[in-house]
């Protein structure tokens, strides 16, 4: 019998699971991990092994489970079948990811009935998004009532920034409402800190510009592995283009949808979240790869295809730029997750145009994917780092647990 973490990262529509185990040495390792997805449509469940073993593989064809509804029923199976694979192991910790923590969480917490209420209050905030990471904590809570539900929070690592960062120019009694930058994709940079420090990197104490970018994207501006400012802020929807959100807009054009579009307060979210981006610009997909390949088959929406591509890189470029300003220069250039780790040609074509700050890559190392990309001779070192939030979770969870 060994001592298990289960981490669950919960999304609108998909349930992402990995189960660590303590060996020998009290060390926790990846032992299975698999996921849940098209809940509210076609759930589909897979799980696979340390070897790359299917463990199970499953389709729910009962139109009952293709509801939204079915959430919380598709999630009790789903943990059933993980609780079956555990056997006679024991789950000492349940971690979850939890989008928002508001003002009052910047550090991970063991989750009560309380702190579960209150998470749920900050749905507003993020109507998309805290729905879908709190019904695996109640589900958590109910099937396993004596394991530590441990909620870790995207928005803790950003919590550093000063106060103007973290303001906008409203009245004060909005910022009193909680109405203020937060920022988004914490986990995943604060493994990236994890990594400087854990590898003796002089970007640890340096100034850095971290890029996490996939279907979510964002920045970072990072001083001594701390927060100074991010470019995500009262929800996710802001900053950099993404899959299929807008990224940075003017505010008044939310007036213009309402007033002279007369669309509704839920179509103008779904045209702000769902259709925007990358998708709505190019007309052709929300992930890189495909318009990508519009633009080089010339395709019948090559142009809008490459004007996505080009509005994509010209905003990460110039928000680049903002985040070396509010560090007041740059060391390092870091980019990470699934576009930054894999898209080697947007990599290059973003450190050409900010070649001014004395950026030069080795194309070769680029091409390769290898960790440093820069030369010997670039004034700012430039890395592709893979993220592991996954790995800062279990940290959390273990420190908390064995607390």
């Amino acid at each position: 019998m060994a001592d298990t973490v289960l981490v669950l990262n919960a999304g609108s529509s998909s349930l992402k699971f990995s189960l660590y185990r303590e060996d020998k040495e009290g060390v926790f390792t990846l032992n299975f991990r698999g996921l849940l997805e098209g809940i509210g449509s076609n759930p589909y469940l897979k799980s696979v092994d340390i070897s790359g073993k299917v463990l199970i593989e499953k389709k729910w064809d009962d139109p009952g489970f293709a509801s939204a509804d079915a959430r919380d029923a598709l999630l009790g199976e789903t943990i059933e079948w993980i609780s079956h694979q555990v056997g006679n192991d024991r789950i000492i910790a349940v971690g979850h990811r939890v989008v928002h923590g508001g003002l009052k969480y910047s550090s991970p917490v063991i989750v009560n009935n309380d702190i579960l209420h209150h998470l749920d209050s900050l749905t507003p905030f993020v109507p998309l998004h805290q729905p879908a990471s709190l019904p695996p904590i109640r589900v958590m809570m109910e099937k396993l009532p004596n394991v530590p539900q441990i909620a870790c929070f995207d928005t803790a690592f950003h919590a550093t920034m000063p106060d103007k960062a973290k303001r906008f120019a409203l009245p004060r009694e909005y910022d009193d409402l909680g109405v203020r930058r937060y920022g988004f994709h914490g986990l995943s940079y604060e493994y990236i800190v994890h990594h400087l420090q854990q590898t003796k990197s002089p970007l640890a104490t340096g100034k850095v510009v971290v890029a996490h970018l996939g279907n979510g994207a964002s920045l970072s501006a990072i001083k001594d592995g701390k927060c100074v400012e991010t470019t995500m802020s009262f929800t996710p929807l802001d900053g950099l283009v993404m899959g299929t959100r807008t990224g940075h807009i003017d505010a008044s054009i939310v007036l213009y949808m309402l007033q002279e579009q007369k669309l509704t307060p839920k179509e103008i979210e779904t045209v702000l979240w769902k259709k925007s981006g990358l998708l709505g610009v190019s007309g052709v997909s929300n992930d890189m790869r495909d318009i990508q390949r519009e633009v080089e088959t010339k395709g019948k929406n090559a142009i809008s295809a490459q004007q996505a591509l080009n509005l994509f890189a010209y905003r990460l470029i110039t928000e680049i730029g903002r985040m070396c300003a509010a560090l007041e220069g740059v060391d390092g250039l870091i980019f990470t997750a699934g576009i930054g780790e894999h898209d080697a040609q947007l990599r290059s074509e973003v450190c050409s145009s900010l070649s001014w700050l004395g950026i030069e890559i080795d194309e070769q190392a680029n091409k390769a994917h290898q960790e440093l990309i820069s030369t010997s001779n670039s004034k700012v070192i430039v890395q592709v780092i893979p993220t592991n939030e996954e790995a800062m979770m279990l940290k959390h969870i273990l420190k908390l647990a064995k607390n």
